[in-house]
C-alpha cells in the first residue's frame, strides 16, 4: 500500500513504512507569483507603448531615432517601477497608510497655507507688490511646507490618531509590546515551557498554521531524527495551550508562493509588526537583512546565568580532561562549561574550586577556575618571588 503526501513544493511517494521511495517536482504553481509576473509585464509593455508613441506623435514626427528613444524611455521608466516595487517590499501596510494618510493630511494643510496667502494679498492688494514669478515660488514652497509638515505630524503621532475606516487603527507601537512568532527551532527547545510559564509571554505568542502543518507532515513522512523533533515540538504546542495565563495564539494567514518556512515566517512577521523567537543562531542574520528584529532563546538563556566573580568559590564535578595538561573539565546545572586548572587529577570527583574568570563566547560563558590545591602552590611560588 503506497501514500501520496504533499509537503512544501514537492510531491513524496512513501511506502507503507513511512521511507520516501521518490519526489516529482511540483505542478502547482504560485498564483501571486503568475499576477506578479503579469502585472509587471504589463506595465513595462504600458510605458514602453505610451512613451513610444508619445515621442512619435511629437513634433519631430516619426523617425527611428523618436522610436528607439521612447522605447528606451518605456523601458527605463519599467524599470524605475519595479525598482519601487523592490524598494518598498519591506514596507509594511501600516506604514503604508501612516504615509497615506500624512500624504492627504500634508495636502490639505498645503492648499490652507495658500488659499491664506492669495486672501492676503488680495486685502492687501494696494500695499502688496510681488512679481508672478516670486508669488509662483512663495506658493510652492508653502505648499511642499504643508505637505511636509503634515506627513511628519501624522508619523509621529500616529500612535493618537485614529481613522473613521472600519478596521483601521493606528495603535501605539511605543506603547504596545510587540507579538512574538515562534519557529519550529523553539518549540523543539523545552525551555520555552520554562519561559512561558515565567508570564514574560503572557498573550504574546502566535504559532503560524503552516508551522503546524509542516510539523505534522515531519512527524509522519520525515527521517526518524526530524520525526523525533517534530513530535516533541507538537508536545510542546500542546503544553503551551494548557498554560494557564499564556493565552496561545495561532495565526491562518498563509504564503503559498514562499518556498520555505523560514520566508513565511519573515512575511507574517512583517504583516504582523511581529518579532521572531528562535532557537537556531544560523537564522538570525537573515531575519535582520528583512528588517525583522529576532530574539534568540540562547542569548536570552545565556544573559539569565548567574554571574561569576573573581575569588568566588563554588563547587564542581570534574567530568573529563580538558586541552592543557592537568586541566579538567566540568559543567554547571545551566550547561555553563567550567575550566579547572589541576582538575586532572580529580575526574569523576566534586570538588571546591576557586573562580580566576569569566569569557564570554559565541556559545555561552566558559568559566576558568584553580583547585585550592593549585591556588595554593600558585600563591607559594609568588611568596618565594
Amino acid at each position: 500500500m503506497h501514500v501520496f503526501f504533499f509537503m512544501k513544493t514537492k510531491i513524496h511517494h512513501v511506502d507503507k513504512n513511512h521511507n520516501t521511495i521518490y519526489s516529482a517536482p511540483d505542478l502547482i504553481r504560485s498564483p501571486m507569483n503568475i499576477a506578479l509576473a503579469f502585472l509587471r509585464v504589463l506595465f513595462v509593455v504600458l510605458s514602453v507603448f505610451f512613451l513610444t508613441i508619445y515621442k512619435v506623435s511629437g513634433p519631430g514626427g516619426y523617425s527611428t531615432a523618436n522610436f528607439v528613444m521612447g522605447l528606451v524611455m518605456g523601458l527605463g521608466l519599467g524599470a524605475l517601477l519595479i525598482g519601487f516595487d523592490v524598494l518598498f517590499k519591506r514596507f509594511n501596510l501600516r506604514s503604508f497608510n501612516i504615509a497615506i494618510i500624512g500624504l492627504f493630511i500634508g495636502y490639505l494643510m498645503g492648499q490652507g497655507l495658500v488659499l491664506v496667502l492669495d486672501a492676503v494679498l488680495d486685502i492687501s492688494a494696494v500695499s502688496i507688490k510681488v512679481e508672478p514669478q516670486i508669488l509662483e515660488v512663495i506658493k510652492i514652497a508653502l505648499f511642499m511646507f504643508g505637505i511636509y509638515l503634515g506627513s511628519l505630524m501624522t508619523l509621529r503621532a500616529a500612535d493618537e490618531l485614529y481613522v473613521s475606516i472600519p478596521f483601521v487603527r493606528f495603535t501605539p507601537t511605543a506603547q504596545k509590546k510587540k507579538d512574538l512568532l515562534v519557529d519550529a527551532s523553539v518549540l523543539s527547545d523545552p525551555r520555552i515551557l520554562d519561559l512561558a510559564g515565567s508570564g514574560l509571554l503572557d498573550g504574546h505568542l502566535i504559532v503560524p498554521r503552516f508551522l503546524l502543518k509542516e510539523l505534522y507532515a515531519q512527524a509522519e513522512i520525515a527521517d526518524e531524527n526530524a520525526r523525533g523533533k517534530a513530535k516533541r515540538a507538537l508536545d510542546v504546542i500542546k503544553k503551551l495551550e494548557t498554560s494557564p495565563g499564556l493565552e496561545l495564539r495561532f495565526n491562518d494567514t498563509d504564503f503559498p508562493e514562499a518556498k520555505d518556512l523560514m520566508s513565511k515566517l519573515l512575511r507574517l512577521a512583517r504583516l504582523l509588526d511581529a518579532n521572531i523567537l528562535t532557537a537556531d543562531i544560523t537564522r538570525v542574520q537573515m531575519a535582520t537583512i528583512e528588517g525583522i528584529r529576532v530574539i534568540n532563546l540562547h542569548t536570552l538563556s545565556n544573559a539569565l546565568k548567574p554571574l561569576m566573580q573573581a575569588g568566588e568559590r563554588i563547587r564542581i564535578k570534574v567530568q573529563r580532561y580538558g586541552k592543557e595538561p592537568r586541566q579538567g573539565v566540568g559543567y554547571l546545572e545551566d550547561g555553563t562549561m567550567v575550566v579547572v586548572n589541576g582538575g586532572g587529577a580529580y575526574i569523576g570527583e566534586t570538588i571546591e574550586v576557586l573562580v580566576l574568570s569569566v569569557k564570554h563566547t559565541s556559545s555561552g560563558r566558559i568559566i576558568f577556575c584553580n583547585t585550592l590545591d593549585e591556588q595554593n602552590q600558585q600563591s607559594g611560588m609568588h611568596e618565594d618571588q
